[in-house]
């Protein structure tokens, strides 16, 4: 039977998309135009976290798997980047939210209460697939993230529902990208190989000394003759908290002893990708983590944009589903980080011209064929 010519209407669905600005009023036309921009910007922010988790379980999957193909990892920093430019796009609907006053939203706010934005379990699932574990999160009231989405009697929501069967879908993004992070050949070595433990602790080694050496030429450099004695002494002892915490992060120091090397080894191969992105075979690694970090980096804007589009428009008053408001949102911008490791090798990466060589160089570099 042959298909009938489609419409665009049809295809996209807009007589229905378009029936859904009205809120808890049976005509739309019952409604203020800022009321209707209020839905109508947060139903497309729905919409983008729609696409961005469907992008982000793409690249779980890909990550999860024992075996990462090589010739996958354009497609996946291409899918990460898809998500940065969501959030960032979803960032700019705040100048739009911006054009509405205090008094208008003001106007229709008490219909709200006692919902909040904090009930996006599409956010909530984008979190807990990216790896944000439940002890990271802030609480409202001492009520945790997933009992906010029951229902008002306390029962559960089809929204409480989704997001414990993404909690319970494991492992999380952070996860998958830790254990290819930890498969991650260190000067030519994998952890299935003997001795793939001391390659990597004399990897350490040898970048801590390089790293100190640099320190040690930074400090000559801005310990400038117009400084007193005080201020050299406080200028070393910075530079030497520097060294101490680039020996303890690439150390774990941070973590229990029985989960250091594991931990250890991840951060050296983040180390080592960003060190030697050059080489052909950890050219595309180190797209992935450039684009992960960007990823991240555009979805902390966006909460710090979204805390002062609500301060500018009122305030700093209680939220209403009871929340502290634009205080909360400040907080989640500042302490919501999956990637943590990921930003902190910044800090202890050096100038290339100062690098350790490279041992068994041969297995970063495209042979014929490939």
């Amino acid at each position: 039977m042959a298909r009938l010519p489609t419409t665009y209407w049809d295809y996209i669905r807009v007589h229905e998309l378009t029936a859904l600005q009205g809120g808890l009023e049976a005509d739309e036309r019952e409604l203020s135009n800022d009321e209707v921009m209020f839905i109508t910007i947060h139903q497309i922010d729905e919409l983008w976290f729609k696409l961005a988790l469907r992008e982000l379980i793409t690249v779980r999957d890909l990550f999860k798997q024992a075996r990462v193909p090589e010739q996958s990892l354009a497609a996946a920093a291409r899918s990460l980047r898809r998500v940065a430019l969501i959030f960032e796009l979803a960032s700019q609907h705040f100048a739009l939210m911006e054009t509405m006053t205090t008094r208008d939203y003001l106007a229709f706010r008490d219909k709200l209460v006692p919902a909040s934005g904090f009930q996006s379990f599409q956010l909530r699932e984008i979190e807990v697939l990216m790896g944000l574990r439940d002890e990271e999160r802030i609480a409202i009231d001492s009520k945790s993230y997933i009992d906010a989405l029951r229902l008002p009697d306390g029962s559960e929501s089809e929204a409480f529902r989704r997001v414990l069967h993404r909690r319970a879908d494991r492992p999380s993004l952070k996860e998958a990208i830790d254990a290819w992070l930890y498969r991650t050949p260190i000067n030519g070595s994998t952890p299935d190989q003997a001795g793939d433990e001391a390659v990597v602790r004399s990897f350490i080694e040898s970048y801590l000394q390089a790293h100190a050496g640099e320190i040690d030429r930074l400090v000559e450099m801005a310990a400038h003759e117009g400084m007193g004695p005080e201020d050299k002494a406080k200028l070393r002892e910075r530079y030497l908290r520097e060294k101490a915490s680039a020996k303890e992060f690439l150390e774990a120091k941070d973590h229990p002893e029985e989960e250091r090397f594991r931990v250890s080894r991840i951060r050296a191969a983040l180390l080592f990708i960003e060190s030697y992105r050059e080489l052909p075979l950890l050219a595309f690694p180190r797209e992935v983590l450039d684009a992960l970090i960007a990823m991240e980096q555009s979805m902390i804007l966006f909460r710090q944009r979204h805390a002062r589009m609500v301060e500018r428009v009122i305030g700093r008053r209680v939220g209403t589903g009871g929340s502290s408001g634009v205080e909360y949102l400040d907080r989640t911008a500042l302490h919501y980080r999956v990637f943590r490791d990921l930003w902190a090798t910044r800090t202890i990466l050096i100038r290339q011209s100062a690098l350790p060589p490279v041992q068994r160089i041969e297995s970063y570099t495209l042979r014929a064929g490939e």
